[in-house]
């Protein structure tokens, strides 16, 4: 809330200004995001650092509160219920303490914690406490179609980025791509799932 308050105004640090504090949150919990800049270019942002404080889920929040049920969460029900409670909005987003930073990249793509471009539905998001960067995963899940309904996947993956929200052995986030249809099924997703770590036959016998 401080430095969305201008807690750090006179450093110098912007990048630009957005139009939209819901969007913003949001870039904020994707961690990288492309802003649609007024001549119509797209400038791409990507993560540089994280204000240290954890990491609250708004979705929690929302149904500790009562105002949502745990079936009816997802990206899209959290921004309709901000956009349909505008006095309460900020309020809500400020009971996530943690905040990032981004930096001006260049690549096509966003760029993982291991500092590779992201591929859609073959990067996924890891807790590297316990899963290290760069270790093949086969997947096995069901994901939303934009559609409606879901699909099974079943393919091979890549641990290549972190997250503030992604915390356990057992959490893991599929980077889906950019553009509507990729948020439309990232927003849904919050199947279960398994997956296998494909290690070298030495070092898998020694964990």
């Amino acid at each position: 809330a401080e430095i969305v308050s201008g807690a750090l105004g006179d450093k110098g640090l912007e990048i630009m200004w957005v139009d939209n504090p819901i969007d913003a949150f949001f870039m904020h919990v994707q961690g990288s995001g492309r802003i649609v800049l007024p001549d119509g270019g797209i400038m791409r942002l990507g993560y540089d650092g994280q204000n240290g404080h954890p990491y609250t889920s708004i979705g929690r929040e929302l149904i500790n509160d009562g105002a949502l049920t745990p079936d009816a969460v997802s990206m899209q029900s959290i921004r309709v219920w901000l956009e349909m409670h505008p006095g309460q909005a900020s309020d809500m987003l400020n009971r996530n303490a943690s905040y990032i930073f981004f930096r001006i990249v260049d690549q096509d793509g966003p760029i993982g914690a291991q500092n590779v471009t992201l591929t859609p539905r073959r990067s996924l998001a890891v807790d590297n406490r316990f899963i290290p960067l760069g270790v093949p995963m086969w997947v096995e899940t069901k994901a939303p179609t934009v559609k409606g309904g879901d699909e099974i996947v079943r393919r091979l993956m890549i641990a290549q980025d972190t997250g503030g929200a992604i915390r356990g052995a057992v959490r893991g986030d599929v980077f889906w791509g950019a553009g509507p249809d990729a948020a439309e099924v990232a927003g849904r997703m919050k199947h279960e799932g398994r997956y296998y770590l494909l290690l070298p036959r030495g070092r898998a016998e020694t964990q």
